[in-house]
């Protein structure tokens, strides 16, 4: 077990922060949203229930899900147009703090690239820094999949993206924030795990988390000081 102090010293010296987007970065669970816009709400949240949770195997909640939404091409644009993601109070300023200092900031979500593109767009985040599941479609815009090739696509990828970064950028320090079991199941290979609970309280995560967080603020506080 780390103290508390030496998370702090490690968060505060982090080469790189790395956020979940859905239910952190943002408020909303983008699948979720997306389902409700094309009227299959109820199975999807069902599922994420069970996914988040970590009761079912990543990849198949999410063939699963996109099997039942089958969004267009337009439908997933008409939804970022009309219900843009809310972005969690406190984000803008804690990115924006940590690029002041340097630090590399980037969005891994199980989420679509489409959506955490808008998202990182808003934070100044360049896409590059982005990190999620990209939907496929015919090109008459109709549901075609979802490239199962990327990392984020499956259980542990978001710890397979974190030691690419490692290997890529020499960081020596990445922290890991993130409200879900897949995010804790980061780290390692990301030297310090923060749970965040601002938006939706996984008990999981909760109970194993050595920090656990509910406001960015705080975590703003500690690179103030």
């Amino acid at each position: 077990m780390v103290s508390h102090s030496e998370l702090r010293k490690l968060f505060c010296s982090a080469d790189a922060v790395c956020f979940d987007v859905d239910s952190t970065v943002i408020r909303e669970e983008g699948i979720d949203e997306l389902a409700k816009f094309c009227g299959v709400e109820d199975a999807v949240s069902e599922m994420t229930r069970r996914a988040m949770g970590g009761a079912v195997p990543f990849k198949a909640a999410l063939t699963e899900r996109l099997a039942l939404i089958q969004p267009s091409r337009e439908q997933v644009q008409r939804l970022i147009a009309e219900h843009p993601p809310h972005l969690t109070p406190g984000i803008r300023e804690l990115v924006s703090r940590l690029q002041e200092r340097n630090v590399q900031v980037f969005l891994i979500s199980g989420g679509f690239r489409s959506i955490v593109e808008h998202v990182a767009s808003k934070l100044n985040i360049p896409s590059t820094n982005v990190f999620a599941n990209r939907l496929k479609f015919y090109f008459n815009g109709e549901y075609a999949g979802f490239d199962e090739t990327q990392p984020t696509a499956e259980s542990g990828g978001k710890g397979k993206v974190i030691k690419f970064l490692k290997e890529k950028f020499h960081f020596k320090k990445i922290v890991m924030i993130g409200d879900g079991a897949t995010d804790m199941e980061a780290c390692p290979p990301a030297d310090v795990f923060i749970g965040f609970g601002g938006n939706v309280i996984r008990q999981q995560v909760k109970d194993n988390a050595e920090w656990y967080i509910t406001d960015f603020v705080e975590l703003l506080g500690e690179l103030e000081e």
